[in-house]
């Protein structure tokens, strides 16, 4: 069973492959022992500039090692020379982009290095070959194939409302995940996001919280769907800003930039940080900024 430290790296993981594939992430739910994911891939993620596909390169390898970073200097450098080596990588770098397989590859491939070292373990991770289904292009259909996922912790008994799963993309929109929003409007249509937020729910809370006629599914209290349906989705601002601030420990510290900055000057030698930070902007926080970038920070 994977804990909260390995289900957070297994998001990240996401993230960057679905980056570095060029399949955009709709939404997603990390489980115990699985997780579920809805993309929309495109071969135009394919036809690339040499500057993406260094970019995209670079997108696995966000604190590379010494022979990672020689590496990254090595393909950066043959995509200069622009000769017949360029051309070879070109090709084997773009064939592992607008393809579910690939991507799914490179999630469960980089996933299973990183599980089998921090755990001194050896061997395969996964016991199947993933399962996919193609989903029609559609409005309705991807909402629903969308709520099924998000719904996912709500069926296994883990909570009784998505918002409160950290690792599903509806919580982590709702939190203020600029991926994540964007997911939700390409499902629920470029509206102002508050209101994306509330059909999403009234979707969640309505449809997707059906159960099934044989009594198994999805089961939430008629008095939380009433709750629901009455409001039209939307939550109480004191309920988004809980939804952030469960985030914040994750931040390192929390304040001005003026004072997380004096604090990056006096941590960063003692955690051996040579990367140029700066503070990070807590969205729809005002002044607020952390030290470490959280869902929502830019």
């Amino acid at each position: 069973m994977f804990g909260v430290y390995e289900q957070e790296v297994l998001r990240k993981i996401l993230r960057q492959a679905a980056d570095f594939s060029g399949v955009e992430l709709l939404t997603y739910v990390v489980m115990g022992n699985h997780f579920h994911v809805l993309v929309r891939v495109s071969e135009a993620a394919r036809n690339v500039a040499d500057s993406e596909l260094l970019r995209r390169y670079k997108v696995l390898y966000p604190k590379p090692t010494k022979y990672q970073a020689a590496d990254i200097a090595a393909v950066e450098q043959i995509l200069s020379d622009n000769g017949e080596d360029a051309s070879q990588l070109r090709a084997k770098l773009t064939a592992r982009m607008g393809h579910i397989s690939e991507f799914m590859r490179t999630v469960k491939q980089r996933f299973s290095i990183w599980y089998n070292k921090s755990h001194q373990r050896y061997g395969p991770l996964w016991c199947d070959r993933f399962r996919s289904a193609i989903v029609e292009n559609d409005p309705v259909v991807l909402k629903t194939v969308a709520a099924y996922i998000d719904l996912n912790p709500v069926r296994a008994g883990l909570v009784e409302d998505p918002k409160d799963y950290r690792f599903c993309g509806y919580a982590e929109a709702l939190g203020g995940d600029a991926l994540m929003q964007q997911g939700l409007q390409s499902l629920v249509g470029k509206l102002a996001m508050k209101q994306v937020l509330a059909d999403y729910r009234m979707l969640l809370f309505g449809k997707g919280a059906r159960p099934k006629s044989d009594g198994s599914g999805v089961r939430m209290t008629e008095e939380a769907s009433t709750r629901v349906m009455e409001n039209q989705g939307a939550l109480a601002g004191h309920i988004v800003l809980r939804q952030r601030i469960r985030y914040f420990s994750e931040g390192m510290a929390i304040g001005t930039s003026l004072f997380v900055n004096e604090l990056i000057q006096e941590w960063s030698p003692q955690i051996g940080d040579r990367r140029k930070r700066r503070p990070m902007a807590m969205k729809t926080f005002g002044r607020l900024t952390s030290f470490k970038r959280l869902n929502g920070s830019t």
